[in-house]
């Protein structure tokens, strides 16, 4: 969860979720049987069941975040990596956030999401990888999700 409590989701990806929330629901209505081999699949979905709803709970639905070039939750951002000539774009959010297949996510407590969070356009951040090393980030573009496509250079 991040540091606000809120979470930032599209009206599409709250919808998703509300409709995955429902089958599975109506799933664990339906009675197993007494065969062990479906205890496993019936924790997975009640496991899944509190992940949405805890989602749902803490959701920001569809309000963009402001276009101040802050990176935040909901915002695409345009990095480049200390190690790499080529930039990286990705959307700073919730895998279940983002429409499937348009942009990787980041989550806001990776620890790149972490060390850019509140970062300015322009602005150079450290961050440690799980093999410990520190690594370099500069941001170079931040604009809230829906408006990215209208930015030069993309």
């Amino acid at each position: 969860m991040n540091t606000t409590g809120h979470i930032w989701l599209t009206q599409d990806a709250f919808d998703r979720l509300r409709e995955e929330l429902a089958v599975l629901l109506d799933q664990d209505g339906v009675p197993e049987t007494d065969d062990t081999d479906h205890l496993p699949e019936a924790r997975r979905r009640r496991t899944r069941v509190r992940e949405i709803q805890e989602l749902i709970h803490h959701a920001v639905v569809g309000q963009a975040p402001p276009d101040d070039g802050i990176a935040e939750p909901g915002m695409v951002l345009t990095v480049r990596f200390d190690d790499d000539p080529e930039s990286e774009t990705f959307l700073l959010g919730v895998r279940d956030g983002a429409e499937p297949g348009e942009l990787e996510v980041y989550s806001p407590e990776s620890p790149l999401g972490t060390a850019l969070t509140g970062a300015r356009q322009g602005e150079q951040r450290r961050y440690t990888v799980p093999d410990g090393r520190t690594m370099r980030v500069t941001l170079i573009r931040a604009v809230p999700y829906g408006l990215h496509r209208a930015q030069p250079g993309r």
